[in-house]
């Protein structure tokens, strides 16, 4: 996969611009489970996803996590370049989820960019946007989702990434995952195995009644 096609608004930067990001621009490789982006770190710069997956989440004084959104193939992190965001005020945490590559462009440069193309400026806004509106459907899940339903949602989201109804997944990672403590997933989860909807193995799900699961995620159970 090239930069050119992944970078967004790529035709309509001039040529002068174009040879600026592809000087400055930076591929890596980061392993599953190692952190990109720590929140309280400098800027990392904006990180544009070439293969894999990352997870974006925040992190309480507590040290309990909540995942915000995940970034997959093309996608976008505006968060992990805070540094040309004067407006946010918390830090979002970039890790990954899976092997992942992708191309690290400065701030300093990509700010540049957008003060002088109003296409790239617009596009730019309309992803900041897009992602507040993700974080605000997370508060609202958060605020007037029971427990079971948010499960259940996460359940069915996780198979659908995974392309199978059994996928490896701990506990703690889904409690990281939902802002929430270990033994309250447990819980869960041997509820949802006692109803039919799931079988559990050490570090591993599988669903088993997705009507059943979807019913209650959508209140309907």
């Amino acid at each position: 996969m090239e930069f050119t096609s992944c970078f967004p608004q790529w035709d309509k930067l001039s040529p002068a611009q174009q040879r600026r990001v592809l000087d400055s621009v930076v591929e890596k490789h980061f392993e599953k489970g190692a952190v990109i982006h720590d929140g309280s770190a400098d800027c990392t710069g904006l990180l544009l996803m070439r293969s894999g997956q990352l997870r974006a989440f925040i992190l309480s004084e507590d040290g309990r996590e909540i995942s915000i959104y995940r970034l997959f193939e093309r996608d976008i992190c505006l968060f992990s370049a805070s540094c040309m965001l004067r407006s946010i005020r918390f830090s979002v945490n970039i890790e990954a989820e899976k092997d992942s590559d992708l191309w690290v462009i400065p701030a300093e440069v990509y700010q540049s960019l957008m003060e002088q193309s109003a296409p790239l400026a617009n596009y730019t806004n309309e992803l900041m946007a897009s992602r507040f509106s993700e974080v605000m459907w997370l508060m609202e899940q958060i605020l007037w989702m029971s427990m079971d339903k948010r499960l259940a949602a996460f359940l069915l989201e996780e198979a659908v990434l995974e392309e199978s109804d059994s996928f490896a997944i701990t506990h703690e990672q889904i409690a990281r995952h939902l802002g929430t403590a270990r033994e309250v997933v447990t819980r869960m989860l041997r509820y949802f195995r006692s109803e039919g909807m799931v079988s559990l193995s050490r570090g591993s799900i599988r669903i088993l009644d997705e009507e059943k699961l979807s019913r209650l995620a959508e209140g309907r159970l």
